[in-house]
């Protein structure tokens, strides 16, 4: 994909998605399944890069990263609709669907307490 390609779709994401205070329009769900992982408005879009393992369900083997620098940060656990957390790894935790375990989609930082969902590993709702 081109700069230029990548520049185009990030704006026409942020255009759709992205509420005039930077928050999620539109529901967060799992890409898998029926999941809602957060509702509207509970995200706030945050520009931080961060290597994710490569997306698997339970049971897969370990794979490759991926650097990601586009996240839904959550300021509370508590305002996840459906969301699991894996055991703990170095200082965080990676955030998986709670129903079909897929992901990770992103991660939960145990110093700040703050949780970040990539969106570019989630869909959303109308």
């Amino acid at each position: 994909m081109t700069e230029n390609t990548e520049q185009a779709e990030v704006a026409r994401f942020l255009d759709t998605e992205v509420s005039e205070v930077g928050k999620n329009k539109h529901g967060v769900k799992c890409q898998r399944c029926p999941s809602v992982i957060l509702n509207d408005g509970v995200g706030t879009l945050k520009e931080i890069s961060f290597k994710l393992p490569n997306m698997k369900k339970k049971g897969d083997t370990e794979g490759d990263t991926e650097e990601i620098s586009h996240f839904w940060m959550v300021p509370d656990m508590f305002q996840f609709e459906n969301v699991g957390f894996s055991n703990t790894v170095g200082n965080v935790k990676f955030l998986v669907c709670a129903d079909c375990e897929v992901g990770p989609i992103g991660w939960h930082d145990l110093d700040t307490k703050l949780s970040y969902v990539a969106l570019n590993r989630v869909i959303y709702s109308e």
